[in-house]
């Protein structure tokens, strides 16, 4: 847990990089303190994973992206279904795209079966990606790996945490794809590490290697239990994490899944992005 007056310290500092006028609630913040122009720029970015909009229409979720000055998407299948044909893909990474915010991967997709596979794969050559986020069942990962090699784009799989037998941690996708191609990664959700027993910091160090995609977010308990809470009042060290990140030169997408109020998000993702921008300041 942060101490208290660390906590403070960074939640101060958060009220300014949130990107939201803690007066008037609209307006993003245009400067950033001196002091951290003057730090080296961090070679991660911020952005938002798509299922936190899973409740609210495209046109809200751009709005709130903006809001909040976090320009980069995980793009969840919600605003672009999977048997969506290529026009229908590139319109609507073009909507976004004029709207500033660059949709940077696709996922988590699901697959159950070889013809999951071949449509997860067309689906993100379509939308002019080389990355997507994914869970295959485990029997398709030869099957998965061939796709990767003949249509060279990565696939990061999503650690589910202890509700889900299917790549529940890190550890278990890396014991998976550690001798498969190098295009086979993770994308580490935090929330679920911490909520399965498992260090995120830790697990970021051990497979840095195959770290390709970041889903941050903060939990109430290191269980089953554990629900999402606003960044900073969970039992994440999230300073740690982003200490980590930086030693290891982790050079992907650290991206907000916010799965509290999703049918009114907005708050709960400010308060967070504040918290976590907050938390690279310090």
């Amino acid at each position: 847990m942060v101490k208290r007056r660390h906590f403070m310290k960074l939640a101060g500092a958060g009220v300014l990089y949130s990107g939201i006028s803690p007066v008037l609630g609209q307006e993003t913040i245009s400067s950033v303190p001196s002091t951290q122009s003057e730090k080296k720029k961090d070679l991660f970015g911020i952005g938002m994973a798509g299922y936190t909009f899973a409740r609210i229409p495209i046109e809200k979720a751009i709005e709130i992206m903006k809001r909040v000055n976090v320009l980069n998407l995980s793009l969840k299948d919600v605003y672009l279904p999977m048997n969506s044909d290529e026009a229908t893909i590139k319109s609507v990474i073009e909507r976004f795209r004029t709207e500033g915010i660059t949709v940077y991967t696709v996922g988590v997709i699901y697959m159950k079966s070889e013809q999951a596979v071949d449509q997860a794969f067309e689906y993100t050559k379509m939308a002019g990606l080389k990355m997507m986020v994914g869970a295959p069942n485990y029997e398709l990962l030869p099957y998965v790996e061939k796709k990767v090699k003949e249509y060279d784009i990565r696939i990061a799989i999503h650690n589910h945490g202890p509700d889900n037998t299917l790549f529940p941690n890190a550890t278990d996708i890396w014991n998976n794809i550690k001798d498969r191609d190098s295009r086979m990664g993770i994308c580490l959700d935090i929330g679920h590490t911490v909520r399965d027993g498992a260090d995120p910091s830790v697990d970021a160090e051990r497979y840095r290697n195959r770290l390709f995609d970041v889903h941050i977010k903060d939990v109430t308990a290191a269980s089953k239990a554990g629900r999402t809470v606003e960044m900073g009042r969970g039992i994440i060290d999230i300073p740690k994490f982003i200490t980590t990140l930086r030693r290891i030169k982790y050079e992907g997408m650290c991206s907000l899944e916010f799965e509290k109020d999703m049918n009114d998000p907005l708050a709960g993702i400010a308060e967070s992005i504040g918290y976590f921008k907050g938390a690279m300041a310090v």
